[in-house]
């Protein structure tokens, strides 16, 4: 039957054992770490899940659920659901979940020898056979303990079902407990677990299957999650995994084919798709098991564009196309791509701040959406009481995002912006191939923007005198930062640039570069231009790049610094540039690097004094971004979004 919408195979409901999914997205399994000592659902939980079901996704899965608390945990924070008394958080969050019709998931999981929590108490650890691990000594799991977690399994799925989820999603990929024992290089035991046969090999994940089917009932759907590949040196290739998968053929009720190592970090960043990677780039993993199993696949990783989607289940590729990074930076993805609105879909940066953050503090957060992480508290905020002129000055990513935010809440908005095109100093990225999204990012915030009402203004600066003759009620500013030009000798030569020169001016760049700053700006541009063909240094005062530790995104970085051979040299100072390279000093003494072109990126100094200015031109104001404290795009985004629904509360 012919389908008005645009997208009508990744529309079309799905049946999976006896259960209707009202489409073909689902959001994959992500953890949430906001809990307290017990490791229970909580109400920010429960909230934080519902949101990606009232977008329209057919599934919700919660990530990271702990089969088994005495040997199975990696972080001390994962939900336990071998836990009794979490019955009430995971009914909550399964009631909040299904109600908005959405199927409701858990993701049952064991880390095996990687469970460094149970390490870390000091009792035993258990993987396929003896070894030392990454966190210690490793015992060879006997039969009675395999068993034993095979029941665990079982009573963690029958508790799911009784919690009123409506499917269990069992990891068997990304080197956790059962891809351990899938794996011939790990486990080479000699008994029916392990060694060569590869029926061996599968026999824990095919009867902690069984187990699950049996406490479940035939009715009651069972995703199982595997890495098509392992993707490093010494894991399984393509090969293995079409093998692996064909063990589970009808056993399941949905193959999710994913990629990668959750303790390689090469691996790790194929498992999540850095932004050096192209959209949909593990498709083909699931696209070839496809081919050999009856069984629905489905397929995730970098998945941004409905299209793209669409075109995956059309040629056969996949039954089902899951998300994950995509429900943080939309989670109205799903309703927007139905209802023909996929121009205004934000789509993931792939820009890895969600895993920063979570490192960071245990609280998701996107980039791009500073909704996620908030969702109670975006639930419960009122409409403004008195709508208001407001003036936000400065078209960079916070002053947009102030002027949507206010402009949707009712007010009357103006945005200025100095230059000649709204996007602030990320415009100057917008031809490295990496950064694609952003560029995608900017220009919809301005048609959004647009969209909402808000008037703009470009070529426009706004002064003291300005804003008093505009009389607006607030004034929102957002006037960014400007870079630094460090204090070396030489800086002014024709051979020197800045950063934000070199960005939409490649060609300026000659054969050699050194860069000044081994921070985020500096490396990536180094990528950028070594991608173009030249030799990059990056030279760096401190002792280490300036990089943030917990993102994983500094593990993409080091990945592409390695490939593309670039050089850092750290605790290195520039004393002079010359016309034909810089002249250094770090410990081992005085030095010289050769170079065509020198490019500084050595931070940003706000424009404070210029919003501080305005400060007295209305009487509510609010100082938001780089022009406060030079940070980030999640920092901008969060802080110009809060103010602009604080406006007329009163």
């Amino acid at each position: 039957m012919e389908s008005i919408l645009k997208f009508p195979k990744l529309f079309e409901p799905i049946v999976l054992a006896d259960t209707v999914f009202r489409n073909r997205i689902f959001s994959s399994p992500q953890g949430y770490y906001n809990v307290g000592p017990e490791c229970y659902p909580n109400a920010d939980c429960a909230a934080y899940y519902a949101r990606k079901a009232a977008g329209g996704v057919a599934s919700v899965c919660m990530g990271d659920c702990i089969v088994d608390s005495k040997t199975g945990t990696h972080y001390p924070f994962l939900m336990r659901i071998d836990e009794p008394n979490s019955l009430p958080g995971f009914a909550a969050y399964a009631s909040a979940v299904s109600r908005r019709g959405a199927v409701a998931s858990v993701e049952l999981s064991h880390a095996g020898l990687y469970a460094s929590a149970v390490a870390e108490r000091g009792d035993p650890v258990y993987g396929p056979v003896e070894m030392e691990g990454q966190y210690g000594h490793v015992l060879e799991m006997p039969e009675s303990e395999i068993e034993r977690i095979i029941g665990c399994y079982a009573s963690a799925a029958a508790f799911a079902k009784g919690a009123g989820c409506g499917m269990v999603t069992v990891h068997g990929g990304h080197g956790w407990l059962l891809s351990q024992f899938m794996s011939k290089t790990i486990n080479t035991r000699k008994d029916r677990w392990g060694g060569e046969s590869i029926e061996n090999r599968m026999r824990f994940s095919v009867e902690v299957v069984k187990a699950i089917r049996k406490a479940v009932g035939a009715r009651f759907p069972i995703e199982f999650r595997l890495s098509g590949s392992e993707a490093f040196d010494g894991g399984y290739d393509i090969g293995e995994g079409v093998e692996l998968a064909k063990r589970l053929d009808g056993l399941v009720d949905l193959i999710h084919v994913s990629a990668g190592h959750h303790q390689q970090p090469d691996a790790m960043v194929i498992t999540h798709p850095s932004m050096f990677c192209e959209d949909g780039c593990n498709a083909k993993y699931a696209r070839e098991i496809k081919k050999h199993v009856s069984t629905p696949v489905a397929t995730v990783g970098g998945f941004t564009d409905p299209a793209m989607m669409e075109e995956v289940i059309a040629s056969g590729g996949a039954d089902v196309v899951e998300i994950a990074r995509q429900t943080l930076a939309d989670p109205d993805f799903a309703i927007k791509a139905r209802t023909g609105r996929e121009d205004e879909i934000n789509k993931c940066l792939r820009c890895m701040s969600c895993f920063a953050s979570t490192g960071a503090s245990r609280h998701f957060h996107c980039a791009i959406n500073p909704e996620t992480g908030h969702e109670r508290e975006y639930a419960e905020m009122p409409a403004p009481a008195v709508k208001k002129k407001v003036l936000v000055a400065g078209g960079g990513v916070g002053g947009m995002q102030a002027a949507l935010t206010a402009a949707r809440r009712g007010h009357e908005v103006t945005l200025c912006e100095k230059g000649a095109q709204l996007g602030g100093v990320l415009l100057c990225e917008d031809k490295a191939p990496f950064k694609k999204h952003l560029k995608e990012y900017l220009e919809r915030q301005a048609m959004l923007c647009r969209r909402a009402g808000v008037e703009i203004r470009l070529n426009t600066p706004v002064t003291p005198e300005y804003a008093l003759k505009e009389k607006p009620d607030v004034i929102i500013a957002a006037l960014g930062a400007r870079q630094v030009k460090p204090p070396v000798a030489g800086i002014d030569g024709e051979n020197v640039f800045a950063a934000e020169e070199i960005y939409p001016r490649p060609e300026l760049a000659g054969r050699r570069c050194v860069i000044l700053g081994a921070g985020l700006v500096g490396i990536e541009l180094a990528i950028f231009l070594a991608g173009l063909g030249r030799e990059v240094t990056l030279l760096e005062i401190a002792e280490r790049p300036n990089l943030d530790p917990f993102s994983m995104h500094t593990l993409a970085i080091n990945k592409e610094l390695r490939e593309k051979n670039i050089r850092i040299l750290l605790s290195t100072k520039a004393l002079a540039i010359r016309a034909d390279g810089v002249e250094t000093e770090s410990g081992d003494g005085k030095g010289f690097l050769e170079a065509d072109t020198v490019i500084y990126a050595a931070g940003m100094r706000p424009e404070r004094d210029a919003a501080i200015a305005l400060s007295g031109c209305a009487s509510e104001f609010y100082m938001i971004g780089d022009c406060q404290t030079p940070k980030n795009i999640i920092s901008a985004t969060q802080a110009a979004d809060t103010a602009a629904r604080l406006i007329g509360r009163m």
